[in-house]
């Protein structure tokens, strides 16, 4: 149980390592430490007030106390000496709240100066922690670009890795129809192969036909040769009459051979 708590520990731990944000978590604790600096000066508000409100019960009854040894010295001048003791014996009475009152004054005074040095220096904390928060977040964020191009470049990111994976298939499959239509060319040429729309030819078969179309040149060109020398012969013949033909038969039935000598 304990080494099956670890595991789950374990991976819950890089779970939340996977979805944690440092952005994210910085303006969390920014966010934390406004509202206890919000505390703070609530608290220095509400001791102000508590100082304010002894500083009026203080002058009120200091009031009183002054009229109260008014009466008695009046009383005392009537010759009413008992208004005088009772009035004097009121005014101690109030004197003693006063006491009182300013000691309290004077606890809330501190606690107020106390408050307003925290507070002062938590906001100088809060704007320090402010600043290096902006910092550091646009550095996670340049870094974070910069991994990813060069993630990119280097082609091991997730999407530029799916690109590459299709371009690699892509010319897997190009190459094997190269080959196959090779294949296929060298098998029809070879004759291996039967071409059922008779276009195809194998190399031996090629090569007679282009014997044969030739020579069938050949023959045509040596027939139309031929026909145009006969038709120039026809043509003297007609041209010097009959004993020119005569002559011309002559001549080519019997060659002459000339000598030099």
């Amino acid at each position: 149980m304990k080494r099956m708590g670890m595991i789950f520990r374990a991976k819950a731990n890089k779970a939340l390592d996977r979805a944690e944000d440092p952005r994210e978590t910085l303006d969390y604790s920014y966010q934390k430490q406004l509202e206890l600096l919000q505390k703070v000066r609530r608290g220095v508000a509400d001791v102000a007030t508590s100082r304010k409100r002894l500083e009026l019960q203080l002058n009120q009854l200091q009031g009183q106390t002054s009229k109260l040894e008014d009466q008695g010295r009046k009383a005392l001048a009537l010759g009413r000496e008992d208004l005088a003791r009772e009035a004097l014996s009121r005014r101690a009475a109030l004197q003693q709240q006063v006491t009182d009152l300013e000691t309290q004054h004077t606890t809330l005074q501190g606690e107020e100066e106390k408050l307003t040095l925290a507070a002062q220096r938590l906001q100088a904390k809060v704007d320090a922690f402010r600043t290096k928060k902006e910092t550091i977040k646009a550095t996670y964020t340049a870094a974070q670009a910069q991994t990813r191009i060069g993630e990119a470049f280097s082609g091991i990111s997730e999407e530029m890795g799916d690109v590459g994976l299709a371009i690699q298939r892509a010319e897997d499959k190009t190459q094997q129809m190269q080959a196959r239509a090779g294949a296929i060319d060298e098998l029809l040429a070879s004759g291996a192969l039967d071409d059922p729309t008779g276009t195809a030819k194998d190399d031996l078969t090629a090569e007679l036909d282009r014997i044969s179309g030739g020579t069938d040149v050949e023959l045509e060109l040596q027939r139309m040769k031929a026909e145009l020398a006969g038709g120039s012969t026809s043509k003297q013949a007609i041209e010097g009459g009959p004993q020119d033909a005569a002559q011309q038969q002559q001549q080519d039935r019997s060659p002459h051979k000339f000598d030099k000598n």
